[in-house]
Protein backbone atom coordinates (compact mmCIF):
# COMPACT_ATOMS: atom_id res chain seq x y z
CA UNK A 1 0.00 0.00 0.00
CA UNK A 2 1.29 3.46 -0.92
CA UNK A 3 0.80 6.38 1.45
CA UNK A 4 0.80 10.12 0.92
CA UNK A 5 1.55 12.95 3.30
CA UNK A 6 0.12 16.44 3.30
CA UNK A 7 1.03 19.16 5.78
CA UNK A 8 -0.74 22.52 6.02
CA UNK A 9 1.41 24.98 7.96
CA UNK A 10 -0.31 28.13 9.17
CA UNK A 11 0.58 31.04 11.40
CA UNK A 12 -1.42 29.65 14.33
CA UNK A 13 -1.67 25.90 13.66
CA UNK A 14 -0.20 23.05 11.62
CA UNK A 15 -2.16 20.05 10.34
CA UNK A 16 -0.64 16.83 8.97
CA UNK A 17 -2.72 14.28 7.10
CA UNK A 18 -1.86 10.81 5.79
CA UNK A 19 -3.92 9.07 3.10
CA UNK A 20 -3.43 5.82 1.23
CA UNK A 21 -3.58 5.28 -2.54
CA UNK A 22 -7.36 4.73 -2.41
CA UNK A 23 -7.94 8.14 -0.83
CA UNK A 24 -8.67 6.81 2.65
CA UNK A 25 -7.21 8.98 5.40
CA UNK A 26 -5.35 6.95 7.98
CA UNK A 27 -3.63 9.49 10.20
CA UNK A 28 -3.93 13.06 11.43
CA UNK A 29 -1.68 15.18 13.61
CA UNK A 30 -1.55 18.79 14.67
CA UNK A 31 0.90 21.26 16.15
CA UNK A 32 1.28 24.98 16.68
CA UNK A 33 1.98 27.57 14.04
CA UNK A 34 4.99 27.16 11.79
CA UNK A 35 5.30 30.36 9.76
CA UNK A 36 9.05 30.97 9.91
CA UNK A 37 8.49 34.72 9.92
CA UNK A 38 7.07 34.34 13.42
CA UNK A 39 8.81 31.26 14.86
CA UNK A 40 11.96 30.93 12.75
CA UNK A 41 13.00 27.82 10.84
CA UNK A 42 13.54 25.99 14.12
CA UNK A 43 9.88 26.64 14.96
CA UNK A 44 8.84 25.47 11.49
CA UNK A 45 10.82 22.26 11.96
CA UNK A 46 9.17 21.69 15.35
CA UNK A 47 5.67 22.14 13.90
CA UNK A 48 6.42 19.79 11.00
CA UNK A 49 7.98 17.12 13.19
CA UNK A 50 5.27 17.18 15.87
CA UNK A 51 2.35 17.04 13.46
CA UNK A 52 4.04 14.39 11.29
CA UNK A 53 4.86 12.19 14.28
CA UNK A 54 1.27 12.35 15.57
CA UNK A 55 -0.16 11.52 12.13
CA UNK A 56 2.25 8.57 11.69
CA UNK A 57 1.41 7.27 15.12
CA UNK A 58 -2.30 7.22 14.27
CA UNK A 59 -1.73 5.70 10.83
CA UNK A 60 1.01 3.28 11.93
CA UNK A 61 3.01 4.12 8.82
CA UNK A 62 6.80 4.13 8.53
CA UNK A 63 8.64 6.99 6.82
CA UNK A 64 9.81 4.71 4.01
CA UNK A 65 6.21 3.88 3.04
CA UNK A 66 5.41 7.35 1.67
CA UNK A 67 5.18 7.67 -2.11
CA UNK A 68 4.65 11.44 -2.25
CA UNK A 69 4.27 14.48 -0.01
CA UNK A 70 2.89 17.99 -0.32
CA UNK A 71 3.48 21.01 1.91
CA UNK A 72 1.48 24.23 1.89
CA UNK A 73 3.35 26.63 4.13
CA UNK A 74 2.51 30.09 5.42
CA UNK A 75 5.51 32.36 4.98
CA UNK A 76 6.73 30.55 1.87
CA UNK A 77 6.24 33.69 -0.17
CA UNK A 78 9.15 34.13 -2.57
CA UNK A 79 11.51 31.96 -4.66
CA UNK A 80 14.36 32.80 -2.28
CA UNK A 81 12.41 30.97 0.48
CA UNK A 82 12.53 27.63 -1.34
CA UNK A 83 15.93 26.26 -0.33
CA UNK A 84 15.63 26.95 3.42
CA UNK A 85 12.11 25.50 3.43
CA UNK A 86 13.24 22.35 1.64
CA UNK A 87 16.15 22.04 4.04
CA UNK A 88 13.75 22.27 6.98
CA UNK A 89 11.36 19.74 5.46
CA UNK A 90 14.33 17.39 5.02
CA UNK A 91 14.38 17.00 8.81
CA UNK A 92 11.37 14.66 8.41
CA UNK A 93 13.60 12.10 6.69
CA UNK A 94 11.34 11.55 3.68
CA UNK A 95 12.80 9.86 0.60
CA UNK A 96 9.73 10.28 -1.62
CA UNK A 97 9.18 13.07 -4.18
CA UNK A 98 7.70 16.16 -2.56
CA UNK A 99 6.68 19.73 -3.29
CA UNK A 100 6.27 22.86 -1.19
CA UNK A 101 3.96 25.76 -2.07
CA UNK A 102 2.50 28.76 -0.33
CA UNK A 103 -0.45 27.80 1.87
CA UNK A 104 -2.69 30.04 -0.21
CA UNK A 105 -2.83 27.23 -2.77
CA UNK A 106 -4.13 24.69 -0.23
CA UNK A 107 -7.73 25.83 -0.50
CA UNK A 108 -7.56 25.90 -4.29
CA UNK A 109 -6.33 22.30 -4.49
CA UNK A 110 -8.87 21.25 -1.86
CA UNK A 111 -11.88 23.03 -3.33
CA UNK A 112 -11.63 23.93 -7.03
CA UNK A 113 -12.82 21.34 -9.55
CA UNK A 114 -9.40 20.71 -11.08
CA UNK A 115 -7.31 22.92 -8.83
CA UNK A 116 -7.90 25.73 -11.34
CA UNK A 117 -9.18 29.15 -10.31
CA UNK A 118 -8.65 31.44 -7.33
CA UNK A 119 -8.51 30.77 -3.61
CA UNK A 120 -9.20 33.59 -1.15
CA UNK A 121 -8.17 32.81 2.42
CA UNK A 122 -9.50 34.80 5.36
CA UNK A 123 -8.13 33.32 8.55
CA UNK A 124 -5.89 35.03 11.07
CA UNK A 125 -4.90 37.31 8.18
CA UNK A 126 -5.59 37.06 4.44
CA UNK A 127 -4.10 35.51 1.33
CA UNK A 128 -5.05 34.90 -2.27
CA UNK A 129 -3.52 32.61 -4.88
CA UNK A 130 -4.65 31.39 -8.28
CA UNK A 131 -3.69 29.02 -11.08
CA UNK A 132 -4.96 28.61 -14.66
CA UNK A 133 -4.92 25.57 -16.93
CA UNK A 134 -1.60 26.61 -18.44
CA UNK A 135 0.01 26.47 -15.00
CA UNK A 136 0.35 30.24 -14.69
CA UNK A 137 0.00 31.35 -11.08
CA UNK A 138 -1.33 34.60 -9.65
CA UNK A 139 -0.85 35.97 -6.18
CA UNK A 140 -0.94 38.84 -3.75
CA UNK A 141 1.95 39.66 -1.42
CA UNK A 142 0.13 37.88 1.40
CA UNK A 143 1.57 39.95 4.21
CA UNK A 144 -1.42 42.04 5.15
CA UNK A 145 -2.00 45.67 5.92
CA UNK A 146 1.51 46.91 5.10
CA UNK A 147 0.73 46.13 1.46
CA UNK A 148 -2.92 47.22 1.50
CA UNK A 149 -4.28 43.65 1.64
CA UNK A 150 -7.21 43.29 4.03
CA UNK A 151 -10.06 41.03 5.04
CA UNK A 152 -8.59 38.58 7.55
CA UNK A 153 -9.24 38.49 11.27
CA UNK A 154 -6.38 40.70 12.39
CA UNK A 155 -7.27 43.36 9.81
CA UNK A 156 -10.87 43.27 11.06
CA UNK A 157 -9.64 43.72 14.63
CA UNK A 158 -7.37 46.65 13.76
CA UNK A 159 -10.19 48.29 11.81
CA UNK A 160 -12.33 47.91 14.93
CA UNK A 161 -9.64 49.64 16.95
CA UNK A 162 -9.70 52.55 14.52
CA UNK A 163 -13.46 52.91 14.89
CA UNK A 164 -13.25 52.65 18.67
CA UNK A 165 -10.73 55.48 18.57
CA UNK A 166 -13.00 57.51 16.27
CA UNK A 167 -15.85 57.07 18.76
CA UNK A 168 -13.57 58.02 21.65
CA UNK A 169 -12.41 61.25 20.00
CA UNK A 170 -16.04 61.88 18.98
CA UNK A 171 -15.42 61.72 15.27
CA UNK A 172 -18.17 59.08 15.06
CA UNK A 173 -21.05 57.92 17.32
CA UNK A 174 -20.50 55.43 20.16
CA UNK A 175 -20.15 51.76 19.24
CA UNK A 176 -20.48 48.42 20.98
CA UNK A 177 -16.95 47.70 19.75
CA UNK A 178 -15.57 49.83 22.58
CA UNK A 179 -16.88 47.45 25.23
CA UNK A 180 -15.65 44.46 23.25
CA UNK A 181 -12.07 45.73 23.12
CA UNK A 182 -12.06 46.90 26.73
CA UNK A 183 -13.33 43.52 27.95
CA UNK A 184 -10.86 41.59 25.80
CA UNK A 185 -7.84 43.58 26.96
CA UNK A 186 -8.83 44.32 30.54
CA UNK A 187 -8.29 48.04 30.01
CA UNK A 188 -10.38 50.27 32.32
CA UNK A 189 -11.25 52.86 29.66
CA UNK A 190 -10.37 54.11 26.20
CA UNK A 191 -7.46 56.19 27.42
CA UNK A 192 -5.83 53.20 29.07
CA UNK A 193 -6.53 51.05 26.01
CA UNK A 194 -4.89 53.50 23.63
CA UNK A 195 -1.94 54.12 25.96
CA UNK A 196 -1.20 50.44 26.50
CA UNK A 197 -1.55 49.54 22.83
CA UNK A 198 0.69 52.47 21.89
CA UNK A 199 3.33 51.29 24.34
CA UNK A 200 2.91 47.63 23.31
CA UNK A 201 1.84 46.70 26.83
CA UNK A 202 -1.28 45.05 25.46
CA UNK A 203 -1.97 43.25 22.18
CA UNK A 204 -5.11 42.54 20.20
CA UNK A 205 -5.74 38.96 19.12
CA UNK A 206 -7.18 37.94 15.74
CA UNK A 207 -9.72 35.85 17.70
CA UNK A 208 -11.51 39.09 18.58
CA UNK A 209 -12.90 39.08 15.05
CA UNK A 210 -15.54 36.60 16.24
CA UNK A 211 -16.98 39.15 18.69
CA UNK A 212 -16.86 41.86 16.04
CA UNK A 213 -18.79 39.66 13.62
CA UNK A 214 -21.34 38.94 16.36
CA UNK A 215 -21.73 42.68 17.00
CA UNK A 216 -22.37 43.21 13.29
CA UNK A 217 -25.06 40.51 13.34
CA UNK A 218 -26.65 42.25 16.33
CA UNK A 219 -26.87 45.51 14.40
CA UNK A 220 -23.95 47.62 15.59
CA UNK A 221 -23.37 50.10 12.77
CA UNK A 222 -19.58 50.31 13.14
CA UNK A 223 -19.19 46.53 13.26
CA UNK A 224 -21.43 46.15 10.23
CA UNK A 225 -19.33 48.69 8.35
CA UNK A 226 -16.20 46.69 9.14
CA UNK A 227 -17.56 43.36 7.94
CA UNK A 228 -18.85 44.93 4.73
CA UNK A 229 -15.45 46.53 4.19
CA UNK A 230 -13.69 43.20 4.82
CA UNK A 231 -15.93 41.44 2.32
CA UNK A 232 -15.26 44.07 -0.34
CA UNK A 233 -11.53 43.85 0.26
CA UNK A 234 -11.58 40.07 -0.10
CA UNK A 235 -13.50 40.54 -3.32
CA UNK A 236 -10.78 42.79 -4.66
CA UNK A 237 -8.14 40.18 -3.84
CA UNK A 238 -10.06 37.63 -5.91
CA UNK A 239 -10.52 40.03 -8.83
CA UNK A 240 -6.84 40.98 -8.83
CA UNK A 241 -5.62 37.38 -8.99
CA UNK A 242 -8.25 36.40 -11.57
CA UNK A 243 -6.92 39.20 -13.78
CA UNK A 244 -3.34 38.01 -13.35
CA UNK A 245 -4.13 34.52 -14.60
CA UNK A 246 -6.34 35.73 -17.44
CA UNK A 247 -9.58 34.31 -16.02
CA UNK A 248 -11.54 37.46 -15.17
CA UNK A 249 -13.90 36.95 -18.10
CA UNK A 250 -14.16 33.17 -17.70
CA UNK A 251 -16.31 31.00 -15.44
CA UNK A 252 -13.62 31.14 -12.79
CA UNK A 253 -14.14 29.25 -9.54
CA UNK A 254 -13.32 31.39 -6.51
CA UNK A 255 -12.83 29.34 -3.37
CA UNK A 256 -13.58 30.95 0.00
CA UNK A 257 -11.48 29.35 2.71
CA UNK A 258 -10.77 30.30 6.30
CA UNK A 259 -12.66 30.85 9.53
CA UNK A 260 -13.70 34.45 8.81
CA UNK A 261 -16.14 33.22 6.16
CA UNK A 262 -18.24 31.87 9.03
CA UNK A 263 -19.57 35.43 9.15
CA UNK A 264 -21.89 34.37 6.33
CA UNK A 265 -23.75 36.75 4.06
CA UNK A 266 -22.67 39.88 5.95
CA UNK A 267 -19.23 39.16 4.51
CA UNK A 268 -19.91 37.15 1.38
CA UNK A 269 -22.58 39.43 -0.15
CA UNK A 270 -20.27 42.47 -0.41
CA UNK A 271 -17.49 40.19 -1.61
CA UNK A 272 -19.77 38.81 -4.32
CA UNK A 273 -20.84 42.32 -5.37
CA UNK A 274 -17.23 43.32 -6.03
CA UNK A 275 -16.32 40.07 -7.78
CA UNK A 276 -19.32 39.91 -10.08
CA UNK A 277 -18.78 43.46 -11.37
CA UNK A 278 -15.35 42.52 -12.66
CA UNK A 279 -15.64 38.75 -13.15
CA UNK A 280 -19.22 38.38 -14.44
CA UNK A 281 -19.07 34.59 -14.85
CA UNK A 282 -17.36 33.86 -11.55
CA UNK A 283 -18.66 31.16 -9.22
CA UNK A 284 -17.98 31.59 -5.50
CA UNK A 285 -17.58 28.33 -3.59
CA UNK A 286 -17.24 27.92 0.17
CA UNK A 287 -14.54 25.36 0.94
CA UNK A 288 -16.18 22.36 2.60
CA UNK A 289 -13.18 20.17 3.34
CA UNK A 290 -10.15 21.08 5.45
CA UNK A 291 -7.39 22.93 3.53
CA UNK A 292 -4.87 20.19 4.43
CA UNK A 293 -6.68 18.01 1.87
CA UNK A 294 -5.11 20.21 -0.78
CA UNK A 295 -1.65 19.21 0.36
CA UNK A 296 -2.57 15.52 0.02
CA UNK A 297 -3.63 16.22 -3.58
CA UNK A 298 -0.30 17.98 -4.10
CA UNK A 299 1.56 15.01 -2.64
CA UNK A 300 -0.26 12.59 -4.91
CA UNK A 301 0.64 14.74 -7.92
CA UNK A 302 4.31 14.25 -7.09
CA UNK A 303 3.85 10.49 -7.51
CA UNK A 304 1.94 10.85 -10.78
CA UNK A 305 -1.46 10.11 -9.22
CA UNK A 306 -4.58 12.16 -9.97
CA UNK A 307 -5.44 13.38 -6.50
CA UNK A 308 -8.55 15.19 -7.71
CA UNK A 309 -10.15 11.87 -8.64
CA UNK A 310 -9.73 10.76 -5.01
CA UNK A 311 -10.37 14.09 -3.32
CA UNK A 312 -13.99 13.49 -2.27
CA UNK A 313 -12.97 10.35 -0.42
CA UNK A 314 -10.02 12.15 1.16
CA UNK A 315 -12.35 14.92 2.38
CA UNK A 316 -14.90 12.46 3.74
CA UNK A 317 -12.41 10.32 5.61
CA UNK A 318 -10.38 13.30 6.81
CA UNK A 319 -13.45 14.65 8.58
CA UNK A 320 -13.84 11.32 10.33
CA UNK A 321 -10.40 11.41 11.94
CA UNK A 322 -9.70 15.13 12.46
Amino acid sequence: MKYFLGIDVGASKTHALIADETGRCAGFGKAGGGNYQGVGYAGLAKALQESFAAARQMARVEVAEFAGAGFGVAGYDFPSDRIPHLQTIASLGLSCPLEVVNDGLNGLLAGATDGIGVNVTAGSSNNCRGRNRQGQEGRIVGNGAMFGEYGGAIEIVYKALQLVNYAWIQRTPPTALTGILLKATGALNEMELMKDLSNEQRRLSPSLAVAIIDAAKEGDAAAGEIIQWAGEELGWLAVSVARQIGMAQEAVEIIQSGSVFAAGELLTNPMYSVVIRHCPQAKLIRLEGPPVVGTIVLGMEQAGIDGFALRDKVIQTAKEIM
